[in-house]
């Protein structure tokens, strides 16, 4: 097999069986990405913190143990992961300069996980300061640029790992969300990001194992390579309480959805939400395949009335107590938008964030009642289109004013209190050649049946097959 055989890099799926066959050497393997790497990561900075040499070498461990490790479901897959995790040995800057040389002692469990199933580190994806934003620059590494146009930005704070992906520097990445951080880059570049259920890919360590409004999750080009991903990263750990117990290859395999009598929600708006027109315009000319493919498909949404009040009350208690201490120590090295939510969560009394645990309770039980009636909820993925690399968050949308950085991509964190899984998969293109995403969300714990509705979908529509032109 010859490594580029087809246009842009090939999946994760045909990789992993060309390397157990032999038909592929590992080493050749890395030789040619860490070429391809050289040669189009200059123009959209997606890969930081990049050691070939370290990666050649134990690339050549895998040709020479080949026996040993073979039946590994990542076998040789070169990897780089998002610069939030931590990687032992390997430097992880969190986007920030307070930690530009920081290497630590040991691997975040999903990086663990990924290293036992063969896959080989070989850096890191570029993030904004310590994920804050759905913009990806930073002070130490600078901004990623969308591969689809390069004046543009790739979104965040998963940037780093959709671009990579998007000009097929890598087959597969990881993510992690909060307010969207793995649904808005994938929308931007045209792949598929997905939001699991809280506690499917467990999150250690942590300060808080329980909380679940951060996720960490799958990045891939097609749903096929987006699940094998998943059967290495999920799965329960005993040190972490929201942990699910599914083991995670159960999640190896995807079978296409039976869709007819499906009972779908569309809702274009989410409730009144300010849109870029041409968002609205390609969703709304993608979803007859839908009905062509036999769901009902009707407009309605959950009540998320409460939503704002939730998803900033903790988010801000979340900032407060994850960078607090280095608030206290390292504040002027900070970028504002970071200082900013540290203080409001801050100023937060513990009558606040009890309300918000409240509300939170009450709009699960709103949303639960929704999916008793509907199957799928579809909405946009993103506000806006890609913007200008240079622009840290989106002032305004469809003349509607934006009050700060957290505004623009509430269509996201608006999901993300609901505690329910949610993906963006490619929807279509606008007339200037820019990536759409939809947003399909699923009742909590249904990730598989989310995961096989999304792989019928973008099946049938192919729009993920369009890679950029340059790539």
């Amino acid at each position: 097999m010859s490594v580029f055989a087809l246009e842009n890099y090939p999946a994760a799926t045909a990789l992993v069986e060309a390397l157990a066959r032999r038909a592929l050497g590992v080493e050749e393997l890395m030789a040619a990405t860490l070429a391809r790497i050289a040669e189009l990561n200059p123009r959209v900075n997606a890969i930081v913190s990049l050691d070939p040499e370290r990666a050649l070498a134990q690339a050549r461990r895998y040709d020479q143990e080949f026996d040993r490790h073979r039946d590994e479901p990542l076998f040789g897959l070169p990897v780089a992961v998002k610069d939030l995790a931590q990687t032992a040995g390997w430097r992880t800057t969190f986007g920030s300069p307070l930690y530009r040389d920081f290497v630590p002692a040991q691997d975040d469990l999903f990086v663990s996980r990924l290293k036992a199933a063969g896959a080989i580190v070989i850096g890191k994806t570029n993030t904004p300061e310590f994920g804050a934003g759905s913009q990806t620059f930073n002070p130490v590494f600078g901004a990623t640029r969308n591969p689809y146009d390069l004046s543009r930005t790739a979104g965040g704070s998963s940037g780093g790992a959709a671009a990579a992906l998007a000009c097929g520097l890598l087959a597969l990445a990881d993510g992690s969300d909060l307010g969207g951080s793995l649904r808005n880059p994938a929308a931007f570049c045209n792949v598929v990001g997905f939001r699991p259920t809280p506690g499917r890919v467990p999150g250690w360590p942590r300060l808080m194992t329980s909380e679940p409004l951060a996720v960490t999750g799958p990045m891939a080009r097609s749903l096929p390579d987006l699940a094998l991903l998943l059967s290495v990263m999920a799965g329960p750990d005993p040190r972490v309480p929201l942990s699910l117990p599914e083991p995670g290859a159960s999640f190896r395999r995807l079978e296409p959805a039976r869709l007819r009598g499906l009972r779908v929600a569309w809702a274009p708006t989410l409730g009144g939400l300010p849109f870029e027109p041409d968002i609205l315009r390609v969703l709304g000319a993608s979803l007859p395949v839908l009905t062509d493919l036999g769901c009902e498909i009707h407009d309605g949404h959950p009540d998320l009335r409460d939503a704002p009040e939730i998803f900033r009350v903790l988010r801000a208690w979340q900032f407060a107590v994850r960078f607090g201490p280095d608030f206290e120590r390292q504040r002027a090295h900070m970028k504002d938008t970071l200082v900013w939510n540290i203080e409001e969560g801050l100023r937060l009394t513990v009558a606040e964030v009890s309300a918000a645990e409240v509300a939170r309770s009450r709009l699960i039980e709103r949303v639960a009642a929704f999916f008793a009636r509907y199957d799928f909820l579809l909405c946009p993925a993103t506000q806006v289109l890609p913007f200008a690399v240079e622009t840290e968050w989106v002032r305004e949308i469809a003349g509607v004013v934006q009050n700060d950085y957290l505004d623009w991509m509430r269509v996201c964190w608006a999901i993300t209190v609901t505690g329910c899984p949610a993906i963006s998969v490619p929807a279509g293109f606008t007339p200037s050649g820019l990536p759409v995403g939809l947003q399909i969300v699923a009742p909590r714990l249904a990730d598989r049946a989310l995961l096989e509705f999304a792989y019928t979908f973008t099946a049938a529509t192919r729009h993920g097959e369009r890679h950029p032109s340059w790539a």
